[in-house]
């Protein structure tokens, strides 16, 4: 009986889905180097983007002389934390 040299040795979907699956693995990252920081090194000035529940009235208080409320949250919070 002759080989079949033409079938192929592995089914082309499963090779194709393994190259898939190793290309788009997450692979576990070491700690960013900012995280491992003491505070004290961390960058003055640098503003974070948080989610803050506050009451209405505060934020109606804060927003009714336009725009830049949010920094008028932060120099209040600022002040607040004696900073």
């Amino acid at each position: 009986m002759a080989i079949d040299r033409t079938r192929r040795p592995s089914d082309p979907r499963q090779a194709a889905e393994a190259a898939f699956r190793a290309v788009t693995r997450k692979t576990p990252e070491a700690a960013p180097a900012a995280a491992a920081a003491p505070k004290a090194a961390l960058v003055p000035g640098v503003r974070e983007t948080v989610s803050l529940r506050i009451d209405k009235a505060v934020l109606e208080h804060f927003q009714q002389d336009g725009p830049g409320w949010q920094d008028r949250i932060n120099a209040a919070l600022k002040a607040a934390a004696g900073l």
